[in-house]
């Protein structure tokens, strides 16, 4: 029997987990959201609305909103989109929105807790210390609830619950063993009727490790600098350094079983494509929120240890990006 998708809590109701929300409850769904401070108040009070910057037209839709997760109850799906350093927080309290069948759907940035969940050959099975210090997420979220996803959207909030869509439309989801499930097909077909371009894959881990080879590098850099995208591949001594750091995950990714084929450019050109914009790490400094460093870069240097790959210059950025961060109070 095919599993029913309609309660679907949203976990983090930021740029990216706003924009889902919206997404799901205009295709039907029964969407809730856990909250916190001035994003409650404002979920509650409007609803979530969202601008696309093409064309200035702005949707809403009122959901239900609260600070306490067993006001919701048990859900179908729970989208966690929080920044990795709020996830261990949040496993704390998410319990009472897990029932035996529910979907943990994680869009979040970065290398997962649950990375080496049903995959990484020898490392399979490996708890990764950088993103779940001594286990406490995975004891909380099951690896049975969990389907990744890897987004493709740019997104950012032009108020609290107000997101505005920039470019991109994608969301690619996958069980962290490959297979194709019965749930997974039905989660991929629910994110099709939201409007979605909704990708099912057979190596989630794979999705979201190229995303993180271009990510590791920009969003740190822009972070320390201020630079939009375009800006830090303009300088050609900058440009060089990506280009080592990449090299370095390249090397890792191939040892577990994540081949890249292609080279730092390439990635460099597909960047461009998208124009001068902010990376989310830098909205966050700009914000005075904390950074992911741990998700994209830490964790990165955590896997050139387990694999025997050195990582220096991977390591020169972890440091460079965490004093930065350190002397502002955001790490």
């Amino acid at each position: 029997m095919t599993q029913q998708l309609n309660k679907v809590c949203i976990y983090g109701a930021g740029a990216i987990g706003g924009w889902l929300g919206l997404r799901l409850a205009l295709a039907g769904c029964d969407v809730s959201v856990v909250a916190r401070g001035a994003t409650l108040a404002a979920v509650k009070a409007n609803g979530l609305s969202l601008t696309q910057a093409a064309s200035s037209k702005t949707q809403n839709v009122r959901v239900r909103a609260s600070d306490t997760p067993a006001d919701l109850g048990v859900q179908d799906v729970v989208v966690v989109a929080v920044k990795a350093p709020s996830m261990g927080e949040v496993a704390k309290s998410i319990a009472p929105l897990i029932g035996a069948d529910t979907i943990v759907l994680t869009a979040m940035n970065g290398v997962p807790w649950w990375f080496f969940e049903g995959f990484g050959g020898k490392f399979e099975g490996h708890a990764l210390q950088a993103v779940d210090p001594g286990g406490s997420i995975a004891k909380q979220v099951p690896g049975k609830h969990i389907i990744g996803c890897v987004v493709h959207a740019s997104c950012s909030l032009d108020a609290p619950g107000h997101v505005r869509q920039h470019f991109g439309n994608k969301v690619i989801i996958g069980e962290p063993s490959g297979q194709k499930t019965q749930r997974a097909r039905a989660l991929q077909a629910l994110l099709e009727r939201s409007g979605l371009e909704s990708v099912l894959s057979d190596q989630i881990q794979r999705d979201a490790w190229f995303k993180l080879w271009g990510n590791m590098t920009m969003n740190p850099i822009s972070a320390m600098t201020g630079a939009t995208t375009d800006r830090v591949l303009d300088d050609e001594l900058v440009r060089a350094f990506i280009g080592k750091v990449m090299l370095e995950a390249k090397e890792i990714g191939a040892r577990i079983g994540i081949p890249i084929d292609q080279q730092p450019e390439d990635r460099h050109q597909v960047t461009r494509k998208l124009g001068a914009f902010k990376t989310s790490m830098l909205q966050d400094v700009e914000a005075g929120r904390a950074v992911e460093l741990d998700a994209l870069v830490t964790v990165v240097k955590e896997l050139g240890a387990l694999t025997d790959v050195p990582t220096p210059w991977t390591d020169a950025l972890l440091g460079l990006a965490r004093l930065h961060a350190r002397v502002r109070g955001l790490y």
